[in-house]
């Protein structure tokens, strides 16, 4: 399990790199200022989720346990649902993307609990 959370964060990673060039040399001057924003922001959740779920499955490789899974489960429902809401409302404008943010929100912030939970049990 660690190694496919770790595979996700590598690829989520990669998938931000390659969001942020293309937005950075294309979008850029499609997008109005606002919705490029949203696309950036988007972007920014992944980048940095990418880098705590990797951390959060070394932490699992190291020692496997059920809250560190759903942490790593909670960020990787972060990354579809926020920063791809966010990434896909930039880019098309539709507003129902909007909706589905919120549930990857949650998703984070879950995540970033249960990884507080983990640190606070450990000797």
């Amino acid at each position: 399990m660690a190694r496919f959370f770790m595979v996700v964060a590598a690829l989520a990673g990669a998938i931000a790199v390659g969001l942020g060039a293309f937005g950075a040399h294309y979008f850029k001057d499609l997008l109005t200022p606002s919705r490029f924003d949203v696309y950036l922001t988007g972007i920014r959740y992944l980048m940095v989720h990418a880098v705590v779920l990797l951390v959060a499955a070394r932490m699992y490789r190291e020692a496997p346990s059920r809250l560190l899974s759903g942490a790593c489960l909670a960020f990787m429902t972060g990354m579809v649902a926020f920063s791809g809401s966010l990434v896909l409302l930039g880019l098309t404008g539709m507003r129902f993307f909007g909706a589905i943010a919120p549930v990857g929100g949650t998703g984070y912030i879950f995540g970033w609990i249960l990884l507080a939970v983990v640190a606070w049990r450990q000797e």
